[in-house]
Parts: structure tokens; C-alpha cells; sequence
């Protein structure tokens, strides 16, 4: 007859709690993990980002015009990078990223203000994160039945009424209609890749390990770059046909435009692809059991899913937040895959993000050739 046996269960949980507390690398996973979410959630996470990079094409340039720019900048959520560019200027800064807004003055604003004949104020948006711009542009909208209200006195007074002085006009460039697939679905390539790959290769060295089939491998003469790099290139492989699977699935069912080169997307695939599984060689070699390696993983990806832009526009985090970001290849492969298949960039405008991407890649297998080891010691 079954009799519970309080003394053995008791038994049981000690013996559990001793063997948690010198797995050291579990023990700091499970406080690590929480503090990490707790930190970036709390601190890093903000859906309402402020101090937008914005341009200025201002043909204008009078104090009225100056007026509705000072107004843009006290609402803090525009930030301009210049007081005066050219429209070539703008488009390029706008097509690679670098801005999020575009203010276009017509030709004599100022005039036709005063005249009542309230011009069109252009706003251009880069709409590939919508999440970024829609509060900003509402704010645009809003401000032109106050902005102008100190200027208008006296004789003009009669066009403070509605409607206001300027009609603001917003145009959503790169995804107009605002669909929130368009801007997810090219993120989730990313995504995809980083987790499956670092999880993956995390585990190649730790299940040799623990099936022992790593002696055989050190009793061959094989080096440690021919070992490394025998294990990546099927992954690459697998990685090639992932990403084929996502873009029929992105096209097919999402209907997500690809205004670039498809080709181009593949070839800049690569070096990200052999980012992540750099990664994860390198968790293999530090980690001594499958668990380790599968942690340290999720490690990786908690920060590259909520720090590179893909859930949270990266622009509403603070400095140190941004920072750690532009370390992450997901933060460059994000600002590639949108650039190319929803504004049709080129290499021209591309480059600059994979150099990053190189750079992190070069450190991180240096450290996985430094672990690697030709003996079982």
C-alpha cells in the first residue's frame, strides 16, 4: 500500500535545491533572466518614442515658418537634424534610414498664411514603423490650430478660426496604408534566423560532448577552423532555405511588396546568418551541458527581440538602450530586409549596416577559435 513519506520528500527537495546551487550557470540564468526583462521592460520599452530625427526643406524660411518649426520642437517629439537641407538631401537621408520625418515648406508660406489662403504644410513620414510615427503625426496635425495662435493678433486675428492657418498634410511614405504586416512580417525574417540558428549551433559542440562522440573528432587531425567551419555551412544552407520559405509565405500570404532585389536580400543574408551561428558556436563552447547552451541562447535573443527594433521602435529607448542595440546584427538585418523590400534600396544604401554586422561577427568566432579545444581537458 502507498504511504507518502514525508522525510523522503523533504530529501528530494534539498537534494534538488544542492544540485540548483552548484549548477552555477543555471542558477545565474534564473536570476539573470527576470532582472533582464525586469530592466528593459521597465527602463528600455517606451511605445510612445519622442525626439524623432526630422529635416527641414524650408523655401520659406520666414518668421512664421520659424514659428510652426519652433512649435514641432517644443512638442519634443521632433528633433531637427538641420535648420535647412535640400530636397535630395531629404530623400536620400529618408530612403537609408537615418530620418524619420521630412518637413516640406512651400513656396511663399508666409505669404499665403497671412493672405488666408491656408497652404499645405507636407510632413513625410518614414511609415516602415508605424508604431514610431503615428503620436508624432498626430501632433503635427494638432499643432496647426495653436502654433500659430501668439503670431495671429491684432489685424489677424480673423484667421485664427477654424480652419487653422495651414492645412498640415501627412504623406506615409513606404507604407501608406499603414498595415502592421508590412512592417512585421520582413521583421520576423530576422527573427526567425536568430533564434533558430544560435539555438541550434548552440547545441553542436554540447551534444558531442555529452554523446562522446567529440574524442573521436579530437583524434583526427582535423583543425580547429576546418571543424568550425564544417559545422556552420550546412547551416547556412538551412538558414538559405528558411528564408526562401519566409519570403513565399511573406508574398503569397501577406501580400508584402518587394520593391528590391530579391538576390540582394539572399547575398546580404549571408554575413547575418554566419553572425548568429557564431553565436551560438560560441555558447557551445562555454556551455558544458545542452540546457547551458539552450540558455545561454535565450540569453542572446531576449535582448535582440526587444532591443533592435522588431516589437519597440528603437528610437523611443534611452542612449544606453540604443547603444546596446546597435550592437545586436538584428538591429542592422531590420533597417536591410525593410530598406530593401519596402523602399527598394540598393547596395548603395545598405552597405554602411553590414559593416556592424562584420565586425560582430569577426570578434565572436575569434572567441569561439580561443575556446575550442584539441584536447578533453
Amino acid at each position: 500500500m502507498f504511504r507518502f513519506n514525508f522525510s523522503r520528500f523533504a530529501a528530494v527537495i534539498f537534494k534538488e535545491f544542492i544540485q540548483m546551487i552548484r549548477d552555477k550557470p543555471t542558477l545565474a540564468m534564473i536570476v539573470a533572466i527576470p532582472l533582464m526583462q525586469l530592466m528593459l521592460f521597465g527602463y528600455a520599452i517606451n511605445t510612445n518614442p519622442k525626439h524623432l530625427p526630422t529635416l527641414v526643406v524650408n523655401s520659406d524660411n520666414t518668421d512664421i515658418s520659424r514659428r510652426v518649426l519652433t512649435g514641432m520642437k517644443n512638442s519634443t517629439y521632433f528633433d531637427f537634424l538641420s535648420s535647412q537641407s535640400t530636397e535630395e538631401e531629404a530623400n536620400w537621408q529618408m530612403k537609408t534610414g537615418k530620418v524619420q520625418f521630412v518637413v516640406f515648406f512651400p513656396n511663399n508660406f508666409s505669404r499665403d498664411v497671412v493672405k488666408g489662403l491656408h497652404p499645405p504644410l507636407l510632413l513625410q513620414a518614414d511609415a516602415t514603423d508605424p508604431m514610431a510615427t503615428n503620436l508624432a503625426v498626430s501632433v503635427f496635425s494638432e499643432l496647426a490650430n495653436t502654433v500659430l495662435k501668439e503670431d495671429l493678433k491684432g489685424p489677424l486675428a480673423a484667421l485664427n478660426p477654424v480652419p487653422p492657418p495651414y492645412k498640415p498634410q501627412v504623406h506615409a511614405l513606404y507604407n501608406p496604408l499603414i498595415i502592421t504586416a508590412y512592417n512585421i512580417v520582413p521583421g520576423l525574417f530576422g527573427v526567425v534566423l536568430t533564434l533558430t540558428m544560435v539555438i541550434v549551433t548552440a547545441l553542436i559542440v554540447t551534444r558531442e560532448n555529452e554523446r562522446g562522440t567529440m574524442e573521436t573528432l579530437l583524434s583526427t587531425p582535423l583543425r580547429p577552423f576546418e571543424v568550425i567551419a564544417g559545422k556552420l555551412i550546412p547551416f547556412v544552407i538551412v538558414g538559405f532555405i528558411q528564408i526562401l520559405l519566409l519570403l513565399s509565405i511573406a508574398k503569397l500570404v501577406f501580400h508584402v511588396p518587394t520593391e528590391g532585389s530579391l538576390i540582394l536580400l539572399l547575398l546580404v543574408t549571408i554575413p547575418f546568418i554566419a553572425a548568429n551561428l557564431s553565436v551560438g558556436l560560441t555558447f557551445s563552447t562555454l556551455a558544458s551541458n545542452q540546457l547551458q547552451a539552450v540558455q545561454s541562447a535565450m540569453f542572446f535573443f531576449l535582448p535582440s527581440l526587444l532591443l533592435s527594433g522588431f516589437m519597440f521602435p528603437i528610437r523611443g529607448m534611452p542612449e544606453w538602450a540604443q547603444w546596446i542595440g546597435s550592437m545586436l546584427p538584428l538591429t542592422h538585418y531590420l533597417v536591410i530586409v525593410r530598406g530593401i523590400l519596402l523602399k527598394g534600396n540598393g547596395f548603395i544604401e545598405i552597405w554602411r549596416e553590414l559593416i556592424p554586422i562584420f565586425l560582430f561577427s569577426l570578434v565572436v568566432l575569434f572567441i569561439a577559435f580561443k575556446r575550442y579545444k584539441k584536447t578533453l581537458d
